[in-house]
């Protein structure tokens, strides 16, 4: 079998894991685990993101070096994924030698071939931070479709992409202050240089999902443009071969990171070498990348070009996750849901996080959905009242009635034995396939069968007439938990070791998924788990809310505009009093309501960018304060006359600026 090579996309060192990005390290380090459990040799490497203009400045508030500020943020990273069982091999960082290297050979390459290029640009500067300003320092009115509050670089609602200066109302993020354009000279990788070959690579099978390689026909279609791959200094990050004040863009060092994790790795080890993995075009080992859908444009486009062009391997898959939403909704701290890994483990056990999203993870790029409930209930009811329930019903009675001691797998048991067999074939190709929900229900389907023949042969009675008839009804129960132990083990890997320290049987690969544990002896039951209580996740969200929103809010909060304006210009403004009478959604926006607003002399079609925060259905009958007089603007889902006003909140959530019930439609706002 060929080896394999596995990443995850690498977390930025600005801040502490969340929940949310939980989802994609659960979801790799699953199938690190199951390709480990079938035999396949397997490396799974990450790093802090470390560079970029964000750290430069938490540092320097902080009173930090960036380097200093990396080093925090990259053991508390470590922390957090060792509380939830992820398990790198390698866990590097992208300000190191071997990526300094690979990035300088990997431009070289390509400018040496043609395709870099280098031009001057119109630039945002912010005069009263003295800088340029990085794509997702300016947020401004995507100027695709319209949407509000969008990065200077990619639109979330549209996908589309464009050049900050295209921003509609641009402002700085960082002093919130109106930025200036000033020109800069920068060099652009010719992505149009590798169509052909993205067209191809892209369409071969097993290389993305479907949904992620319409993604790719659709920005191939629209036309590919040169990528703008440097930055003007002050910057934190690697200077270009050549140049003084000219850097690196963060998102060319942050996937080289890869290779030099991979370097790091092997070079420690002395048992492998980078060049297998990304060099050698006869290798055949396996390169998979587990990212999230909002990083697959620099994945599945720039990324696989980049290394063509300096003749590295390019990824053998690219798999697409969606975003995490808490019951329905994003993630937010004024609600307590913008939740850390570290307040997660302080309140529930984390192997509960890893089985919920296992339940919840398949082969596509949909959104996983965190429900409160579910959550409680699916523990609960799978994990301890069906899974863990049949471990200790089972050995606590061979422990406290037969010796510790297993006896022989019945005749009327072994009937089962094919039906469990065949869950195990189904488990295997479910995994293979990256549809984890579906293996989780194929372990049920085990302890079900198990847990129904210890009710049907009641081993409680027969123990009275024949002690050895109740042994022997619970061997098959005990190798019914084996196999369970192995399928759960990608999921469950401490959990797993626990059952087979029971079992007494070491450790278990796929292989052992059968039926040969007879006349041996068990080990002695201790409590696996309890049940979490009803409130649990309340406690949890309420702790969020509290340590999280309280304390950060003020902080993150733009500081107020420097530019003033006079009487006379507000004068201009005409707020009026506005009813809400219907509302919709709108159909391939993520953030846009339709909202039809009465003004008292005439209904007004407004489109809002408040959809995360409310539903059609609560907006009916609010009375908002809105701009009448502001120009209509055409977007790709209509034509918007006039703007809803809300307050935004630093995690993004949006609270409407309403008005007492009793005004009037169309009176003025003084």
């Amino acid at each position: 079998m060929s080896k394999i090579l596995v990443t995850s996309a690498l977390p930025y060192a600005n801040g502490d894991i969340h929940i949310g990005h939980l989802v994609e390290y659960i979801q790799t380090d699953i199938f690190v685990r199951f390709q480990r459990l079938i035999g396949r040799d397997v490396i799974y490497v990450c790093a802090s993101d470390a560079h970029g203009t964000p750290i430069e400045i938490n540092a320097a508030k902080k009173g930090i070096t960036p380097e200093e500020l990396v080093k925090h943020f990259h053991q508390r990273h470590k922390n957090d994924f060792a509380r939830f069982e992820v398990d790198f091999d390698e866990f590097y960082t992208t300000d190191s030698p071997e990526n300094r290297r690979h990035c300088e050979a990997i431009y070289l390459a390509a400018k040496e071939k043609g395709h870099i290029a280098s031009r001057e640009i119109e630039q945002s500067y912010c005069e009263q931070c003295g800088r340029f300003l990085p794509d997702r320092f300016i947020r401004g009115t995507c100027p695709k479709c319209g949407a509000l509050d969008q990065y200077g670089d990619v639109c979330e609602v549209c996908s589309g992409t464009y050049q900050p200066t295209d921003l509609v109302d641009p402002r700085c993020a960082i002093c919130g202050s109106q930025p200036t354009v000033r020109r800069s000279k920068h060099y652009f990788f010719r992505l149009d240089d590798f169509r052909d070959f993205l067209v191809k690579w892209a369409a071969e099978p097993g290389r993305l999902q479907e949904e992620a390689h319409a993604f790719v026909r659709s920005w191939i279609d629209q036309g590919l443009q040169d990528w703008d791959i440097s930055r003007d200094g002050p910057y934190f990050g690697f200077k270009i071969p050549g140049e003084e004040d000219k850097f690196f863009y963060v998102w060319v060092d942050a996937p080289i990171g890869y290779i030099a994790a991979t370097e790091h790795y092997c070079n420690t080890r002395g048992d492998c070498s980078v060049e297998e993995y990304w060099i050698h075009s006869n290798s055949d080992a396996e390169i998979h990348h587990f990212i999230g859908k909002d990083i697959a444009y620099f994945h599945i486009l720039f990324w696989p070009a980049m290394l063509r062009a300096a003749d590295y391997r390019t990824p053998t898959a690219v798999h697409v996750h969606g975003f995490l939403t808490v019951d329905g909704r994003k993630m937010s701290k004024s609600r307590g849901t913008f939740i850390t890994a570290r307040q997660f483990a302080e309140f529930i056990p984390p192997w509960c996080l890893r089985y919920y999203y296992a339940t919840k993870l398949g082969n596509s790029i949909d959104d996983l959905d965190l429900n409160a409930d579910e959550f409680v209930t699916r523990i609960n009811a799978e994990l301890v009242n069906n899974i863990t329930n049949l471990v200790s019903r089972t050995f606590g009675f061979l422990n406290k009635r037969l010796d510790s001691r297993i006896g022989a797998i019945p005749d009327d048991a072994r009937e089962l034995i094919p039906e469990v067999l065949a869950a195990v074939d189904r488990a295997r190709a479910h995994y293979l396939d990256f549809r984890f929900g579906q293996a989780t229900r194929e372990v049920l389907v085990i302890t079900d069968l198990a847990n129904n023949y210890i009710q049907q042969s009641q081993p409680w009675s027969a123990i009275k007439a024949d002690p050895e008839r109740a042994r022997d009804i619970l061997t098959f129960a005990v190798n019914c938990i084996k196999v369970a132990a192995v399928l759960l083990k990608p999921i469950l890997p401490s959990y797993s070791r626990r059952l087979e320290e029971l079992l007494g049987c070491g450790d278990l690969m796929w292989c052992d998924a059968v039926f040969n544990l007879e006349r041996s002896e068990i080990g002695l039951f201790e409590k696996l788990m309890d049940r979490l209580e009803p409130g649990a996740f309340d406690k949890l969200i309420e702790a969020s809310r509290g340590s999280l929103a309280a304390l950060q809010a003020v902080s993150e909060l733009p500081p107020f505009s420097t530019e003033e304006i006079t009487i006379e210009e507000f004068a201009k403004m005409d707020l009026r009093v506005g009813k809400i009478v219907a509302a919709h959604d709108v159909e391939g926006a993520d953030k846009l309501l339709k909202l039809e607003v009465d003004l008292g002399h005439e209904v007004r079609t407004i489109f809002a960018g408040i959809k995360k925060t409310y539903s059609p259905e609560q907006l009916l009958g609010r009375t908002v304060a809105v701009i009448a007089n502001l120009k209509p603007r055409k977007m790709k889902f209509g034509t918007s006359h006039g703007m809803v006003l809300a307050g935004v909140g630093p995690d993004g959530s949006v609270t409407l600026c309403e008005l007492a019930p009793t005004a009037q439609p169309g009176s003025q706002i003084r």
